[in-house]
Order: structure tokens, then C-alpha cells, then sequence
């Protein structure tokens, strides 16, 4: 058992409530235990001038409120933020065919409301619900052949020897292996972030961080799949 009595593959209490905004075309806040974030999809007509004739392009934006953590930081983007949002960018760019978008941009917004670990895996677990539910809203597009796959996130780690899943900050601070993972719906990776913070670590441990990931990956897909239906009924 942990600190906040969770097994080591369990995942914090999570809720993702969609429909959060009146005026985003999609919108979801994702509340991981005591990480939340605010996730906003907008959709412009358009793309940037790097884009192929004829396709879409999705970006992600990420920013951290003041007084999401226990003392204020400076509004504004550090390279933490531009590191993170570039992330949920490429890994939200995996579950769109940019052909059967076509010439349009969708801008996924994501604001941390407070902050207790895994705040970039929440965003694109909740960005992902947003994204989905725009997706929807645009008219004459093919909406089965835009959204290929499901996309969520999850951090795992090593602990006092002891692999778990789904970090607070208390675990994360002190993880001798820190490790987020982007998955899609089918379990195939899309971004793989490790870190041996004190000391290399071995294939099986690595391979035991993996089976933890897609056991909640699993269940995260439940939530979303859940949320956007909800969104939409």
C-alpha cells in the first residue's frame, strides 16, 4: 500500500467532465487525484504555411496557473512549459488523419488548475476528450476516418525498489526511475519518457513500468470513451 492507500497498479481517483466551457468546440476537465487541468479544443479554418495543400494540423498549448503548486510561480512560459506542450502536440497529432481533416487547424489548450504530479499526462489524456468532441462538431468531414485512435497518457516509476503506476508529486520527487508514456487505444507507444534518476535500471523493470502503463491505459481509455459519450448524447 502507498501513502494514500492505493494499490501499485491503481490509478488516482479520476474524473473527466466534459462539456466544461460554453464557448470551446470541445472541452474537458480531467482531475487526476489532485492534478487538475482544463483542456480546450479550437478549431480555425486555415493552416500554417509548413503544412501540405489539402491537410490539417493540430498544435497544443500547456500553462500552469500561479497557485497550482504550493508556492506562486511567474505567469508566462518557461522551457518547461514549450518542452511540455510540444508533447501533447506530437502526441495528439498521432490519433488525426490530417487528410481527412483537411485545410483546418485545431489548438489544444491546456491550463493546469492545480498541480500534484503527472500534469502533462493528464493533458493529453484530457486534451484527447476535447480534441474528440470538436472533431465531432465539424461539419462535412468524415468524423470516423479523422480520429484514428485513441491517445492517453500515464506516468509510472520506480519507488523505494517498488514499480508504480500513476505518481503524485511525493512519489515523483523521490523516483529512482521516472517515466511517462503515450499510448494509443490498441496499446501501440507514442512518446516513451524514462529517466534513471539514481541509478540505470534493467529490462525487466523496464518491462514491468510498460505492463503498468497499459493496464491504465486501459482503463483511462474507459473514462474517455465514457466522457466524450456523455458530451455528445
Amino acid at each position: 500500500m502507498r501513502a494514500d492507500g492505493r494499490k501499485v497498479d491503481e490509478l488516482r481517483p479520476l474524473t473527466i467532465e466534459s462539456n466544461y466551457l460554453d464557448h470551446a468546440e470541445g472541452s474537458a476537465m480531467i482531475k487526476c487525484g489532485d492534478t487538475w487541468v482544463l483542456c480546450a479544443a479550437s478549431v480555425e479554418e486555415g493552416t500554417p504555411g509548413f503544412v501540405e495543400d489539402g491537410k490539417g494540423w493540430l498544435t497544443g498549448e500547456y500553462a500552469m496557473l500561479p497557485r497550482a503548486t504550493h508556492t506562486r510561480s511567474r505567469r508566462g512560459q518557461n522551457g518547461r512549459a514549450k518542452e511540455i506542450q510540444r508533447l501533447i502536440g506530437r502526441s495528439l497529432r498521432a490519433s488525426i488523419d490530417m487528410a481527412a481533416l483537411g485545410p483546418r487547424t485545431i489548438t489544444i489548450d491546456c491550463d493546469v488548475i492545480q498541480a500534484d504530479g503527472g500534469t502533462r499526462t493528464a493533458a493529453i489524456t484530457g486534451g484527447y476528450v476535447a480534441l474528440a468532441i470538436a472533431v465531432r462538431k465539424i461539419a462535412g468531414i468524415d468524423h470516423a476516418k479523422v480520429l484514428t485512435s485513441p491517445i492517453a497518457a500515464i506516468s509510472v516509476g520506480i519507488v523505494d525498489g517498488v514499480a508504480l503506476l500513476d505518481l503524485p508529486y511525493e512519489e515523483d520527487s523521490r523516483a529512482e526511475v521516472d517515466m511517462n508514456i503515450v499510448m494509443s487505444g490498441t496499446e501501440k507507444l507514442i512518446e516513451l519518457q524514462g529517466t534513471a534518476e539514481r541509478a540505470p535500471f534493467s529490462r525487466p523493470e523496464l518491462d514491468k513500468l510498460l505492463a503498468l502503463a497499459s493496464k491504465g491505459m486501459g482503463e483511462l481509455v474507459v473514462a474517455q470513451n465514457k466522457a466524450i459519450e456523455q458530451a455528445l448524447s
